[in-house]
C-alpha cells in the first residue's frame, strides 16, 4: 500500500512539474521529466555523479557521511565508504578513475581509486568545501560563496578562481555542481534553484526552477530537505536530480534553450 501511495504521488510529479512558459522569467531553462527513481529518504546527498554508466553518491553529515555505488532502479548502495565520524562529507566528482570527495568544515579532501574505493591520498585547502565538478582538465570547487576555486588535478593545488555574478549581484551560496557541455550547473543553497553559469564570464546565464518538483517531494518525506545533487549522464542526456533525505531522484531532458 506504501509502495502504490509512492508511486501515485511521484506520479502527480510527472503531470505538475512541467515549465510553464508563459510565466517564464527570460532566463529561466525548460525542462520535460522523463522519468523517477527511488532514492534513499536516510542520503543527506551532497554529491552526485554519473560515470562509466554508473551512479555515485556522496553524502554529509557527522557520523554517517559515505560515498557509494548505487543501484539507480533501488536507490540502494554498493561499494561503500564511510567517513571517520569528524568528517562532514560533502561533494564528490570523478575524473581519470579517480573519486574526489570534499568534507564541509575539515578542509581536508580525499582521492580513492574508482575501481576498489581505496583511498589513495588526502589535500587539504583553506576555505570550506561545498560542492565540486571537473572540466576535463581541472577540479572546480565551490565553498559557499560566490566563488569557484580551479584546482589542478596533481598538485591539487588551485591555479584560478572564478568570480560568479547574477545580474549585477553575487551569486553565493554555490553548492553542489555539474559541468555540462561547457558550462558550470550549480545548486544554489536553500533555493530551489539550478544555476547555469558561463565559467568563461562568471556570469549566470540562465535558472532551472525546480520548485514544483520540490513542492510534490516534501510531503513524501516529512525531514526532506533542500534540493541538492546534480547528475549528468551523457549519452541519454538525461539530467538526474534529487535532494537532502528526497525519497525520489528525478530525470530530466533540459530544453535546448531558455522558455521564450
Amino acid at each position: 500500500m506504501q509502495k502504490f501511495l509512492i508511486a501515485l504521488c511521484l506520479f502527480g510529479i510527472l503531470l505538475s512539474c512541467q515549465t510553464k512558459k508563459k510565466e517564464a522569467p527570460s532566463d529561466l531553462i525548460g525542462y520535460t521529466i522523463v522519468k523517477v527513481f527511488p532514492h534513499d529518504k536516510e542520503a543527506f546527498t551532497q554529491g552526485l555523479v554519473v560515470e562509466q554508466g554508473k551512479l555515485f553518491e556522496g553524502t554529509g553529515q557527522y557520523g554517517t557521511s559515505w560515498i557509494a555505488e548505487v543501484d539507480i532502479a533501488s536507490g540502494k548502495q554498493d561499494k561503500k565508504v564511510q567517513l571517520s565520524k569528524e568528517f562532514f562529507g560533502e561533494g564528490i566528482a570523478i575524473l581519470n578513475n579517480k573519486v574526489y570527495q570534499l568534507t564541509w568544515q575539515n578542509k581536508q579532501g580525499f582521492v580513492y581509486d574508482l575501481r576498489t574505493f581505496a583511498k589513495v591520498k588526502d589535500f587539504s585547502y583553506s576555505h570550506e568545501g561545498w560542492g565540486i565538478t571537473h572540466n576535463g582538465k581541472n577540479l572546480l570547487v565551490s565553498d559557499g560563496t560566490n566563488k569557484i576555486h580551479v584546482l589542478d588535478t596533481l598538485t591539487l593545488q588551485e591555479v584560478s578562481s572564478i568570480t560568479v555574478t547574477d545580474g549585477d549581484k553575487a551569486a553565493e551560496r554555490l553548492n553542489e555542481l555539474e559541468f555540462i557541455d561547457g558550462y558550470l550547473y550549480a545548486n544554489q543553497w536553500q533555493t530551489n534553484f539550478i544555476l547555469k553559469i558561463d565559467l568563461t564570464s562568471g556570469k549566470v546565464v540562465g535558472r532551472m526552477d525546480m520548485t514544483k518538483l520540490a513542492e510534490e517531494v516534501f510531503p513524501l518525506n516529512p525531514n526532506a530537505d533542500v534540493l541538492n545533487g546534480i547528475a549528468y549522464e551523457k549519452k541519454s542526456k538525461l539530467l538526474l536530480i534529487t535532494g537532502k533525505l528526497w525519497p525520489a531522484m528525478v530525470a530530466v531532458k533540459i530544453q535546448s534553450s531558455v522558455v521564450e
